[in-house]
């Protein structure tokens, strides 16, 4: 269906659309920009970032056979998802040359994509917009399977029964209707997910090595809330007031400001983040070092944790993994336990 999207839209532009080269050149948009230089920072960081808060990609993750199976779909993927947001990101700049942006009355830059689509024949926008919303319901979909896993299974051990969680998803969804209809700029909310995931993401990060496996979640939840507020305090001094450092917080110019707070705010955010975990760190482990001093006890702060039991991950208090699920279980020589 995205193949079709694309090749229709791309044909049915290139044929139903002229391209003006006055407007090409009065536009500016090929010129160079503070903005354009900021973005080849800001965006990757913003979405990579954001991404592994995204209960749908871990679901294919761990969907993987092998992680060879998961490099090649990730590479796949990977140059789809190029193509297709090139060629979509190029809507906005034929709606500028071609003259249906900004329109009279002039609209917003957002839509310049739709009012593209309006120089289309009506066919071929009835098609367009079936297509967006199938994609978009199949989106969806996927996010609450995502979201009903991760409450079954990372929030109640898989105590609850199913269908209630299944019901909390679906009572959720209405807030998140409301917020999305009542919210003046949606790209906000997400800038605002950006510089919550960009400050915390890279302390967790390094939790996932097993080098780091000293590293708790004490400075996962430090350098997050740190980060964020490395991006008051770095909005204070750039601003000059803490009124200004607060709204950097919730981005209120956007990106459009045309100055360095948004981009400042998400330099500030990760390494922010991770001065405050590497503070939280230190003084963690200082912590255990003076209470094995004072206590008479061994300091052992460095000393590698064993492997939780698999009822860790089941959720099955008794143990008892290999029955549930189906394993055999034979008596191992010369020592006994459970083979799976």
């Amino acid at each position: 269906m995205v193949v079709g999207l694309i090749i229709l839209g791309v044909i049915t532009v290139g044929v139903e659309t002229h391209v003006d080269t006055a407007l090409v050149h009065s536009s500016g948009l090929l010129d160079s920009s503070l903005l354009g230089w900021q973005l080849i920072y800001i965006l990757p960081v913003a979405v990579l970032t954001n991404d592994f808060f995204i209960s749908g990609f871990w679901m294919r993750t761990f969907a993987s056979k092998t992680d060879k199976d998961l490099y090649i779909g990730v590479s796949l993927a990977t140059v789809a998802v190029t193509i297709i947001l090139t060629l979509v990101g190029a809507g906005g700049l034929l709606a500028a040359w071609t003259g249906a942006w900004p329109g009279n009355p002039p609209q917003d830059g957002s839509i310049s994509f739709f009012l593209l689509l309006g120089l289309l024949p009506a066919w071929v926008v009835g098609i367009v917009l079936v297509m967006v919303v199938s994609l978009s319901t199949a989106a969806f979909d996927s996010l609450q399977s995502a979201m009903v896993s991760t409450g079954s299974n990372d929030l109640f051990r898989n105590k609850l029964n199913f269908w209630w969680i299944r019901l909390a998803v679906v009572l959720i969804i209405f807030p998140v209707v409301v917020v999305a209809l009542k919210s003046p700029d949606i790209l906000q909310i997400y800038l605002i997910s950006d510089l919550v995931s960009a400050s915390s993401i890279p302390v967790l990060i390094i939790g996932l090595s097993d080098r780091f496996y000293y590293w708790r979640g004490f400075e996962v939840v430090v350098g997050g809330l740190g980060g964020l507020l490395t991006v008051f305090i770095f909005g204070t001094i750039y601003f000059g007031n803490a009124q200004d450092g607060a709204d950097l917080m919730l981005l209120e110019n956007g990106l459009y400001s045309n100055d360095w707070s948004a981009f400042g705010a998400f330099v500030a955010a990760p390494v922010g983040g991770l001065l405050w975990a590497l503070g939280a760190f230190a003084l963690r482990i200082g912590y255990h070092w003076i209470m094995a001093k004072v206590k008479g006890h061994q300091f052992d702060a460095f000393d590698r944790p064993p492997p939780p039991p698999p009822s860790f991950y089941t959720g099955n208090a008794d143990g008892d993994d290999g029955d549930r699920y189906g394993f055999t279980t034979v008596e191992a020589s010369p020592s006994k336990g459970k083979i799976v």
